[in-house]
């Protein structure tokens, strides 16, 4: 059975979700929250050591200042009743992307990943005001100021998620079939399941049958 260290979600369709059963994008928002505990209770059940969820890519920033605004107010509050609770848990936070918001999120997002950078059971990463195409032209500007080769390993060491080995699995759900600007570099060789599931009616149960299947594939890496 192949081992499986690192998840890696697109969680796609709160707003539609919201409009089709709440007559609201926000109420598709919230809900997804719910959909994310889930997902941290099964991980760790699973002992999987890594999970990597798409909040908010650079692209996001075209969407309504209104919803923008009720999104990273969102996660202030969630972060707030949160935090301890995560700490208690031993789960570790790290924000991927660029930590460009308000003084007071840039600083509650600072505070969360100070306070559980110790722990080790289970390593979220929140990819958050995120692109990999800025993140793939950033770690070439460090290669060149520092006047290195271009190579696979040194593109890797400038990258945000040096220290967190590949996904495994990428989960994209809302039956959309693309990557959106997400770990381009890092999925080279990952397994994707795309779900036609909203992500606030993705549960644990379709989450397992994903770990189960992933498990059996027959990974070969370019041997045969």
């Amino acid at each position: 059975m192949n081992p499986l260290k690192h998840v890696a979600i697109i969680m796609d369709g709160n707003g539609r979700w919201g409009l089709r059963n709440k007559n609201s994008r926000n109420a598709g928002h919230r809900a997804g929250l719910n959909t994310v505990e889930k997902i941290i209770k099964e991980t760790i059940k699973n002992n999987i050591k890594f999970l990597t969820l798409y909040a908010f890519s650079t692209e996001n920033w075209k969407r309504p200042k209104k919803e923008i605004n009720f999104l990273f107010n969102l996660l202030e509050n969630f972060l707030k009743e949160k935090i301890e609770d995560l700490n208690k848990q031993k789960i570790k936070l790290k924000i991927i992307g660029k930590k460009s918001f308000s003084t007071k999120l840039n600083s509650l997002l600072n505070l969360s990943e100070k306070k559980t950078s110790k722990n080790k059971r289970l390593q979220i990463n929140l990819a958050l005001n995120y692109g990999s195409k800025l993140e793939l032209i950033d770690a070439f500007k460090e290669i060149r100021k520092n006047k290195e080769l271009v190579n696979e390993k040194n593109v890797k060491k400038y990258l945000q998620t040096k220290d967190i080995p590949d996904p495994d699995i990428l989960i994209r759900t809302g039956n959309t079939k693309r990557l959106s600007n997400f770990l381009l570099w890092q999925l080279a060789y990952s397994e994707i399941f795309f779900e036609k599931k909203l992500w606030p009616d993705f549960n644990e149960k379709d989450y397992y049958k994903i770990i189960k299947k992933f498990k059996n594939i027959k990974r070969n890496f370019g041997n045969i």
